[in-house]
């Protein structure tokens, strides 16, 4: 491999290949992908496209630190990325191109401890164009070695837990709907990361109203869980305002600074909102008050990826979580439909990338794992990539009734998901949370088994519920 003036050569036999920039190769060494082709990004051939990651890996980790797939001058993504990098995080793999920190990752020497070391030292961009280059076991198994720890009112991302999202979307948010939906959830031990509503109506009045709600019901039964209403910034920042019960503030972020602000914010407007978050001091074991939204395709979608594969931008997204200190980040793998991730196989490779990705910057990264109704993909594959992703230590995963969002339309994990996945690999939900559920008899002494009857102390709600 030859490089020089930006320009990436790679002779193959008679051939010789030719990447106009870093980020074109980044682009073409990338597992194909149909929101790449859309961009015109991929590679043409297979060929092309593993000869581009035989080349990637002979770049040296320094040069991401030298050639900005994203103008400094112009994004303030980049600008974060850079200004942010630990030197001495990276020292001890600084030596190192794309290839040998494959093998490094791999290696017994990369234990947890020295990954939480060097973690700071590591861009997006390192750890983009390392994925790309990486089997799927290899995602797995270097992010199982990543610990990544935080808190609110439970404990995310400990080693052999898995929490969930317990997401009681409504059509109308009927309040009744929505607290059937919570109850449903909760007697299926889901809901130790947040319960989350997706508001039908996204302005203030109706998030104020949702949060009183979700804050009424998690004091009457003293439940250790945080409330969030997956609104824009902004709208939190005015509950706030208005007294209302925040305990995350939510916001979708993308990769670059032009993908946020057709978002409609700015890191500016994030640091406002974490600030008037943490002063409300509503946390119990920890101050995690953020929780973010990502997924491969936003920038592209909103026409801001400046020529950089959907992955790598992605990735970028993460730096942006990263600064602000989350409880909760989770990638929504399949949302945005095929012309991004086309079919199971391509949404399953993202969803570990993704995961693999944000673990190694040290995010407590989780996966909503969906799929569109007109991608090729089935709850098989959904059922695939939810053990993989279990496995590789994903810290919390969706809860939504029968795993069908009747609001957002799309197909997701379920109550009983959850479930599957706890008893096959013995995994257990926060610890804060999992007493509760002994303690309210939802649980019975084995900790992977349901109680069979309801327990007595949530008849009174279902009883209300209806009579609605």
């Amino acid at each position: 491999m030859a490089a020089n003036s930006g320009v990436y050569r790679y002779q193959l036999g008679a051939t010789s290949y030719r990447f106009n920039s870093l980020a074109d190769l980044m682009a073409k060494a990338s597992p194909l992908r149909s929101g790449d082709q859309l961009a015109g990004l991929a590679a043409e051939t297979a060929e092309e496209r593993v000869v581009a990651q035989m080349c990637l890996a002979e770049v040296p980790l320094k040069r991401f630190l030298n050639e900005a797939l994203v103008p400094y001058d112009s994004d303030e993504v980049t600008r974060l990325i850079i200004d942010e990098h630990d030197t001495n995080a990276f020292a001890p793999i600084s030596h190192l191109c794309v290839g040998d920190f494959r093998d490094w990752l791999l290696s017994d020497v990369a234990g947890p401890k020295m990954l939480s070391q060097v973690r700071r030292g590591i861009t997006p961009e390192m750890a983009a164009a390392v994925s790309k280059i990486m089997r799927n076991q290899d995602l797995i198994l270097v992010a199982k070695k990543c610990r990544v720890k935080t808190a609110f009112r439970s404990t995310i991302g400990l080693t052999g837990h898995l929490s969930t999202r317990l997401q009681p979307n409504h059509p109308t948010d009927d309040l009744s709907g929505i607290a059937a939906s919570i109850l449903d959830g909760l007697l299926y031990a889901n809901g130790d990361a947040v319960i989350g509503i997706n508001p039908a109506t996204d302005n203030v009045a109706q998030s104020c109203r949702l949060l009183h709600m979700m804050n009424e019901l998690i004091e009457n039964y003293a439940i250790p869980t945080q409330s969030c209403v997956l609104t824009h910034v902004t709208n939190t920042l005015e509950a706030i305002e208005n007294n209302a019960p925040v305990d995350l503030v939510f916001q979708s972020i993308g990769g670059t600074q032009a993908t946020n602000e057709s978002f409609g914010f700015n890191l500016s407007t994030l640091a406002e909102a974490q600030q008037a978050a943490l002063s409300l001091k509503r946390g119990t074991v920890g101050n995690n008050v953020m929780y973010f939204e990502t997924g491969q395709g936003s920038a592209l979608s909103a026409n801001a990826h400046y020529g950089v594969d959907q992955q790598t931008c992605e990735a970028r997204a993460y730096a942006v979580a990263r600064h602000f200190d989350p409880l909760l980040v989770n990638t929504v793998v399949g949302f945005i439909g095929p012309e991004y991730l086309y079919d199971g196989k391509q949404i399953t490779r993202a969803g570990l990338e993704d995961h693999f990705c944000g673990k190694l910057l040290g995010l407590p990264m989780g996966c909503d794992v969906c799929y569109t109704n007109h991608a090729e993909a089935d709850q098989n594959d959904m059922d695939t990539l939810l053990t993989l992703l279990s496995v590789a230590g994903c810290s919390f995963i969706m809860g939504i009734p029968g795993s069908d969002d009747i609001m957002l339309n799309y197909q997701t994990t379920s109550f009983h998901d959850a479930m599957y996945v706890r008893r096959v690999l013995e995994l257990r939900p926060a610890p804060e949370f999992e007493q509760w559920l002994q303690d309210s008899e939802i649980l019975l002494n084995d900790k992977f088994h349901l109680n069979a009857a309801v327990p007595q102390r949530f008849s009174p709600e279902i009883s209300r519920l209806e009579n609605k």
